[in-house]
């Protein structure tokens, strides 16, 4: 979360981080209360010859490079995963994805990818259409989640990042006028002047 453009740091984050994934990267960004979401097969290098013939901006993003688990290495399986509402990016395994699968199917919600993290995407999305704020969507939806998981979590209608974490690590940045969420401190520490972990079980909310 920035007062900047954030896709540049967002990339340089990656980078450092693509030695624990290089099957599928992506990013998302929050550009006019509008979700843009881009994602390539393989290693980094193809999202950011994507990203070159595109011009898109915004203040809040997050990203991904993954180590497939659930569903092939492929665009479709990449993160971040979004709907209309949210964009989830997700490291770890959702152990009961199935059964949410089969209650959200029920409820009409129509899957992109193969992976277990979607769930998450469209468990928020059920409860944000309704009006519920973020935070209340989070804590309704955390709960349902058996497994591990360390989440960053980007909302079209609100300015505002959630990170929330169980069995998986999920560090916190601080700088003058950025605020920063990473897997692992490497990804964010030349951007900050202060770094703390989330205990486990925690969610944070920054603006």
């Amino acid at each position: 979360v920035s007062t900047d453009n954030v896709l540049k740091k967002i990339l340089t984050g990656l980078t450092k981080l693509e030695y624990r994934g290089y099957d599928s990267s992506g990013i998302a960004l929050n550009t006019d209360q509008m979700i843009i979401t881009k994602r390539a097969e393989g290693k980094l290098v193809n999202l950011k010859n994507i990203l070159k013939k595109t011009k898109i901006k915004g203040n809040i993003g997050i990203g991904h490079t993954r180590w497939a688990t659930h569903g092939i290495p492929s665009k479709k399986n990449a993160h971040p995963h979004s709907t209309n509402s949210v964009a989830i990016v997700h490291n770890g395994i959702i152990e009961n994805y199935q059964d949410l699968k089969e209650n959200l199917l029920n409820k009409g919600c129509i899957f992109k990818s193969q992976t277990d993290s979607e769930v998450i995407a469209h468990e928020l999305s059920i409860l944000l259409d309704k009006g519920f704020l973020p935070s209340e969507a989070v804590k309704k939806t955390l709960p349902k989640l058996e497994g591990a998981f360390a989440l960053a979590i980007l909302f079209r209608d609100y300015k505002t990042l959630i990170g929330a974490r169980r069995g998986s690590p999920l560090a916190l940045g601080i700088s003058k006028n950025e605020l920063f969420l990473g897997s692992d401190s490497i990804a964010i520490s030349p951007f900050t002047q202060k770094i703390c972990f989330l205990e486990e079980g925690d969610w944070v909310e920054i603006k």
